[in-house]
């Protein structure tokens, strides 16, 4: 298994620097390997689908926060939306407070669309030359299914991030010229750089589409992946994809019906499991990416800036927090809770970073958690939920795992007036999992949409979904400073209007207008 997966990335796209020309849709590296040698076999090939998982946990551009799938969790979920803070990051404050999402040119508006049409590149090349390759037809079944599976995993994400959310788009026909949409590359038009940008219905057709077929092959091949292959697709993980694709759609009815397919073969984890550091696979993980020692990113990985006791100066210096307003909302009663550095003083920390100053707080903590190191600075409502399996950074990277699919069937229920199901899966999720034995969900109406809201807080916290489900939900984002008695640093307190930056919808990249004519010649509406 680890030596398969050492070969990655001589067999998948490798792109060596920042580029705005046609090279940027160049699907192999400048080296002897050719698509004739990799897909002369599927043997081959399977390596080819093994180079897309890798590009989720590998560094791009030479730059040491672009790093795949970790970095749109941390970077783009989590850090400027509402349920984390880090409050002496103040260097990292425009960032954060999502200040440049309309800046074409901008890094950190270009690596999304530059990593995952990067996925869908490589996934591209598979699908239009594993015809062609010797081995059994299921085996090129599989693989064809896996490709697709991975295409719209990262059309999923793409849409959620450069198009409008689904209440603003007109039912998916709304697409402005530039700032409003995305290029469908697909094997039909994966040599030409001139693609105009389609709406994010049409992409939600590709996705529907492609899972469709991916269901079907995955289903006639007869085949699935190895059982510790976390990180490579399966029909479980296509479905759980569609589900995914389907609630920021608000296709309530697809959502539901895809997510229950995931319940009886992937159990909620254990207390034990849900307090082990979320750097392992266990029974509930659906996909993840794989993060052995043998192959890991260093102090670049997610864990190197997130993790409470990772090696990396970032996690020893820059504690990774819950917000107070969400902290305070999980009942005393609930196994979460104690994974979180409680105060029992306004006194014990500064006001302005929120640094622990009390000596006697310190070393309970480090006697509670002894990876922490003398150099782990420590801060109020510093979070325990993720720690590393190695320093610096060491841990594989959960994707889907099945409490998300329990959050969807309760929000879908909801929305198809199915209440008392949705109170099901809460209760499943919550009290029957065992994280809250106290806890039974009674609410109606909008209570219960807000209770829902709020376990997708909890339950998700630190796993990448605060920023894009307040964009779904089409609410306002609000961080409360230390003084108003919340723990963002004054310069992260906001309150962000769905209408802020272009709808939070991040604009075209540059380095896509510059080479694509089909923009180039279209001015925006």
């Amino acid at each position: 298994m680890k030596t398969v997966y050492k070969v990655l990335l001589s067999l998948s796209v490798v792109m060596a620097s920042w580029s705005c020309s046609k090279d940027y849709l160049d699907t192999y590296p400048t080296s002897s390997t050719s698509a004739a040698t990799i897909f002369e076999t599927t043997e081959n090939a399977k390596l080819a689908v093994n180079g897309i998982a890798r590009i989720m946990t590998s560094q791009h551009l030479g730059s040491q926060g672009l790093c795949g799938e970790g970095t749109m969790k941390h970077y783009f979920g989590e850090r400027p939306g509402e349920n984390y803070s880090i409050p002496n990051l103040t260097g990292w404050i425009n960032f954060c407070n999502n200040s440049y999402i309309t800046r074409s040119d901008y890094a950190y508006n270009q690596y999304p669309w530059f990593y995952y049409y990067m996925m869908i590149g490589n996934a591209n090349e598979i699908l239009r030359n594993i015809d062609g390759a010797e081995g059994p037809q299921t085996e090129k079944d599989f693989i064809t299914a896996q490709a697709l599976t991975f295409r719209a995993y990262a059309y999923t994400m793409l849409v959620q991030l450069y198009c409008y959310r689904w209440a603003d788009s007109e039912n998916g026909t709304a697409v402005k010229k530039l700032n409003n949409g995305l290029v469908l590359r697909t094997v039909e038009n994966m040599d030409s750089t001139d693609v105009a940008l389609s709406s994010s219905g049409k992409v939600y057709d590709l996705i529907y589409d492609d899972l469709q077929t991916a269901v079907d092959l995955f289903t006639s091949s007869g085949l699935d992946r190895g059982a510790d292959e976390i990180w490579l697709p399966n029909i479980d993980v296509a479905n759980a994809v569609w589900a995914r694709a389907a609630i920021t759609k608000e296709d309530w009815k697809t959502a539901a019906e895809k997510a229950a397919l995931l319940l009886d073969g992937y159990p909620l984890m254990t207390n034990d499991e849900y307090k082990a550091g979320f750097h392992a696979p266990n029974q509930e993980w659906i996909f993840g990416s794989f993060g052995g020692s043998e192959e890991n990113l260093y102090y670049y990985s997610y864990f190197a800036y997130v993790a409470y006791d990772g090696g990396s100066s970032f996690c020893r210096t820059y504690g990774s927090c819950i917000s107070k307003d969400l902290y305070d909302q999980i009942p005393e009663t609930d196994i979460r809770k104690g994974m979180f550095l409680r105060p029992t003083s306004d006194t014990q920390y500064s006001h302005s970073n929120g640094q622990i100053t009390d000596t006697a707080l310190i070393k309970e903590y480090q006697a509670k958690y002894p990876t922490l190191t003398e150099a782990h600075k420590l801060y109020a409502y510093h979070q325990f939920k993720v720690s590393v399996a190695g320093t610096p950074g060491i841990g594989y990277l959960n994707h889907i795992r099945t409490a998300e699919m329990m959050l969807i069937l309760a929000e879908a229920n909801y929305h198809l007036g199915n209440e008392e199901a949705a109170r099901t899966y809460l209760n499943k999720l919550t009290r029957d999992s065992g994280r809250d034995t106290e806890y039974n969900c009674t609410a109606t109406g909008e209570t219960l949409l807000k209770e829902i809201k709020k376990y997708w807080g909890i339950e998700m916290y630190l796993e990448g979904f605060d920023w894009f489900n307040k964009k779904r939900w089409n609410e306002t984002l609000t961080r409360t400073s230390f003084s108003d008695g919340g723990n963002f640093h004054d310069a992260m307190t906001l309150e962000r209007d769905p209408s802020f930056g272009n709808r939070w919808t991040y604009v075209t990249p540059q380095c896509e207008t510059q080479y694509n004519k089909a923009l180039q010649s279209e001015s925006e509406e």
